[in-house]
C-alpha cells in the first residue's frame, strides 16, 4: 500500500546536529494535503523514501539514512505556502560529491504529486562535509 510519510519523516522533536546538511524548502501542498505531510514527503522523497513497501526496507537502518522534516512554518503573506526544514545525515551522501548531494536533495522530489510547487530556498552544508572535497585547504 501507499505509505503515510508523516509517520516516519516528520519528526518535530528532532534536534539537528552540527554534521547534518540542512535544507529549507518552500512548499505549496496540493489541496487537502496537510503541511506536515508535504514536508515529510519532501524529506522522504529526497532521502530514503519510496511510495510503496520494497523488499530492501528491512535491510538497512532507516534512522541512520533518512531525511527528517523537523520544522514547518507558514510563509507570511502567502496562502498555503510553507517553509519545510529538512535535516539530512551525512551518511546519506557520497563524500566529496556536489553532484551526489544535489541529486539526492533536489533530483527526484520536484515531480512529487503531493506538492503543487516546491523550491529549495536555503542549504547549510556542514564543515564535516566540506572537508571531504579536494581543493585549497582554506
Amino acid at each position: 500500500g501507499v505509505k503515510d510519510y508523516k509517520l516516519t519523516y516528520y519528526t518535530p522533536d528532532y534536534e539537528t546536529k552540527d554534521t547534518d546538511i540542512l535544507a529549507a524548502f518552500r512548499v505549496t501542498p496540493q489541496p487537502g494535503v496537510p503541511p506536515e505531510e508535504a514536508g515529510a514527503a519532501v524529506a522522504a522523497e529526497s532521502s530514503t523514501g519510496t511510495w510503496t513497501t520494497v523488499w530492501t526496507d528491512g535491510l538497512t537502518s532507516l534512522d541512520r539514512y533518512k531525511g527528517r522534516c523537523y520544522h514547518i512554518e507558514p510563509v507570511a503573506g502567502e496562502e498555503n505556502q510553507y517553509i519545510a526544514y529538512v535535516a539530512y545525515p551525512l551518511d546519506l551522501f557520497e563524500e566529496g560529491s556536489v553532484t551526489n548531494m544535489f541529486t539526492s536533495i533536489v533530483g527526484n522530489v520536484f515531480g512529487f504529486k503531493a506538492l503543487r510547487a516546491l523550491r529549495l530556498e536555503d542549504l547549510r552544508i556542514p564543515v564535516a562535509y566540506v572537508k571531504t572535497f579536494q581543493g585549497p585547504p582554506h
